[in-house]
């Protein structure tokens, strides 16, 4: 969502960091640029006028003048003032209240309110442990409270039984009562929208505010209206009284002003943001992360989360045993392509690692799409057991068997073995005897410069169990890496030799992979 806004403010502060020394003027053309680009991302005047003056009165103070790197202190004060903007802490769904905490959705039809409610009621299942019971109060749109019901039994969460008839606040008043006597933590009321705001809906939910009590109600809102959906929350936060935001379709290609403006504008804070359609896709939203990755620094604490979630880690310790003898055969490769896509594809991890968000338009360049990797598992499956654990049977007639099982042809097949004969060579390198092998230096390496120890080696070393991190550990982890130079734009991956501006290989050694970055990746196309 944020890329468009990402290039433009990337190119802008990269343009102050190349300096020596800034002066006024140079500051004021810069932020003359930011309220351009903030102004194009759909973000609100008022909202923009309070930012860029606040970045004016810090940058030509006397603290900027005393800075060694003007351009850099710019560049924190941007960042600074764009994690203000955003809400400054993240705040989570407040359910410190007697049970059953009643959590009220409310918000226009179409913005996602019933799929949203049973992410949340997943959300508060599967990792707060709650006991949730979900109560449909639209009864206008068809089959609406039909939906609901299908949602909870796909996510095994209780639903309310449907009685014809009932009018919100009785459904309301029901559901309330059902859950005390249910045991239920929380009861989460998805109510009836309307394509624009009217008045028969506002007395309806203050009907069904003054029934059921909420704890929390929170306004879903489409982060694709742009600017309508700041008027939206202002409207509903007057008549009803939010307590705070969900902002459904992060993950589509609107400008992402609506995120930027709503925090601003109401006060209150984006507690989740929806990025995707499947159940386990809806993320708290951190104010931090999301200004780091609008700035093109990364964004490591989410990518350990999302791993930590995605990935089998016994599957992992069986990988790690085998790179340690040297092996990696093909149902090894698709394992990897099949976890890369769970974490949102090369291009969702890219966005996250810090310095590499430019390389995302140079891989689309390239062919290199998360369309690859589905046909790359295509032609893995098309294989016998025999071939994918012995590559060197595939001679042409079985390319030919595999190719027309595939939908693809020999040349993509030959790549696919290249690509896997070159992991294939960096796995026994890695796992290679010899000072405990070169993945062992490299993430000890990574680690020593993270003030983390020697205890992220692969081979030998202990990996840390991501899933029992503590988030205040994460976060820590995510300074650690900034101080080490990570989360710097173009800063590199200490341990790594420095990759300056996206991927440059280990100490100056080529790999294969991503112009001698990445292994397991074909190379980009050289220039001529």
């Amino acid at each position: 969502m944020f890329e468009n806004l990402q290039d433009r403010l990337g190119s802008i502060l990269n343009g102050l960091t190349g300096r020596g020394a800034l002066s006024e003027a140079d500051v004021s053309a810069a932020l003359r640029e930011v309220r351009r680009a903030l102004l194009e991302a759909d973000v609100a005047l008022d909202v923009v006028r309070s930012f860029t003056d606040r970045v004016r009165e810090k940058a030509v103070g006397a603290e900027i003048l005393k800075s060694i790197k003007p351009g850099q202190m710019v560049v924190k004060i941007v960042h600074d003032e764009l994690i203000e903007m955003l809400g400054g802490e993240g705040v989570g769904i407040d359910l410190h209240a007697p049970a059953p905490v009643v959590v009220m959705m409310v918000g226009l039809q179409g913005s996602g309110k019933t799929t949203t409610s049973a992410k949340i009621a997943h959300r508060l299942s599967t990792r707060e442990k709650k006991k949730v019971l979900m109560a449909s109060l639209d009864t206008r749109r068809p089959a609406a409270q039909e939906q609901l019901r299908q949602l909870g039994a796909q996510a095994n969460i209780d639903t309310l039984p449907i009685i014809s008839g009932q009018s919100p606040t009785d459904i309301a008043a029901r559901a309330v009562q059902a859950a005390k006597l249910g045991g239920h933590d929380v009861v989460i009321l998805d109510t009836a929208g309307r394509t624009h705001i009217d008045e028969p809906l506002m007395v309806e939910m203050a009907d069904i505010k003054t029934r059921s009590n909420p704890h929390e109600i929170l306004l879903v809102a489409d982060s694709l209206t742009g600017q309508d959906a700041v008027n939206l929350a202002r409207s509903f936060d007057e008549r009803v009284g939010i307590t705070g935001l969900v902002l459904t379709r992060m993950d589509g290609d609107g400008r992402g002003g609506a995120a930027l403006s709503m925090r601003a504008v109401t006060g209150k804070p984006i507690k989740l943001i929806g990025v995707g359609e499947k159940m386990s896709e809806l993320e708290e939203f951190h104010p931090r992360r999301i200004a780091d990755r609008i700035l093109g620094m990364g964004d490591i604490v989410s990518l350990v989360e999302r791993a930590s979630e995605n990935i089998d880690a016994e599957k992992a310790a069986a990988m790690a045993a085998k790179m340690a003898k040297g092996k990696f055969d093909l149902d090894d490769l698709a394992d990897q392509l099949r976890q890369m896509q769970k974490m949102g594809g090369m291009g969702g991890i890219m966005g996250m690692m810090p310095g590499m968000a430019g390389m995302k338009d140079k891989m689309a360049a390239a062919g290199l799409d998360d369309k690859l990797f589905g046909r790359q598992i295509a032609i893995i499956q098309s294989m016998t057991k025999a071939e994918r654990t012995n590559p060197d049977l595939l001679k042409h007639s079985r390319k030919k068997r595999i190719a027309a099982g595939s939908g693809t042809d020999a040349a993509a097949i030959n790549k696919l073995l290249k690509m896997h004969r070159q992991m294939a060579d960096m796995m026994k390198m890695m796992g290679g005897k010899g000072k405990g092998g070169m993945m062992k230096q490299m993430m000890g390496g990574l680690a020593g410069k993270m003030g983390l120890g020697g205890g992220m080696g692969g081979m030998g070393g202990s990996m840390p169990d991501l899933s029992n991190i503590d988030p205040r550990q994460l976060e820590a982890l995510q300074k650690q890496a900034e101080a080490a130079g990570l989360g710097k734009p173009g800063g590199g991956m200490p341990g790594l030799g420095g990759l300056p501006g996206g991927l440059s290989g280990l100490g100056g050694a080529k790999l294969p992979g991503l112009g001698g970055g990445f292994p397991g990746l074909p190379g980009l196309p050289k220039k001529k």
